[in-house]
């Protein structure tokens, strides 16, 4: 193997491993997107940059559908062109003909393309409703200021900047400054010690 055919596959890799990260991120913003506006929170006016790029990290169920849909992406796509190869015949009876036309490969990879986005919005609205259940089903925490004032509520999520409570049923932006001293995820635990 020469340097030239070396230098070409890992250029290849390497285009490939950054277009799934960029794809991984947009999944993560449109999961993070739906989850927090079933609080009627945009979270695009409380995020940066930062915080999309590790959204997909911080959440085990992004990632794994991120991972998964990357995979049936790719082994559709490579089925597809396998079976238009091996058995042109029945493909082209599969798509009444239209296989023919020049237009073709824009119309197969336009139409695989949006029904893949149409499955990736139904299903970032399945975990923004889910994801709300669990929100609900939390445990209140407590956040302490450093002026002795404390405020009691479910934990939504939180940027780097900003923390979402919800108390009395309204939603509340905490900005992430100096002025929080602590926050108490629990009242008290009820821990029992074990005999030795």
């Amino acid at each position: 193997m020469d340097n030239r055919n070396l230098k070409d596959r890992l250029g290849e890799s390497q285009t490939i491993f950054t277009s799934c990260y960029i794809f991984i991120i947009g999944i993560g913003m449109l999961f993070n997107h739906s989850k927090y506006s079933r609080f009627d929170i945009n979270i695009f006016d409380y995020s940066d940059i930062f915080d999309f790029l590790l959204a997909p990290f911080s959440d085990v169920i992004i990632l794994l559908f991120s991972i998964v849909s990357i995979i049936i992406m790719f082994v559709l796509v490579k089925y597809d062109k396998n079976w238009r190869i091996k058995n042109p015949e029945s493909y082209s009876k599969y798509s009444f003909g239209l296989d023919k036309k020049k237009w073709f490969s824009i119309y197969l990879y336009t139409s695989q393309f949006l029904a893949f986005l149409s499955i990736l919005y139904a299903a970032s609205g399945f975990y923004g409703k889910y994801q709300k259940e669990q929100i609900l089903n939390q445990k209140p925490i407590t956040i302490h200021f450093v002026d002795k004032e404390v405020k009691e509520g479910i934990l939504i999520g939180k940027t780097k900047d900003v923390i979402f409570l919800l108390r009395n049923e309204k939603v509340e932006a905490i900005p992430f400054t100096e002025t929080i001293k602590n926050i108490e995820i629990t009242k008290k635990l009820d821990i029992k010690k074990t005999k030795k």
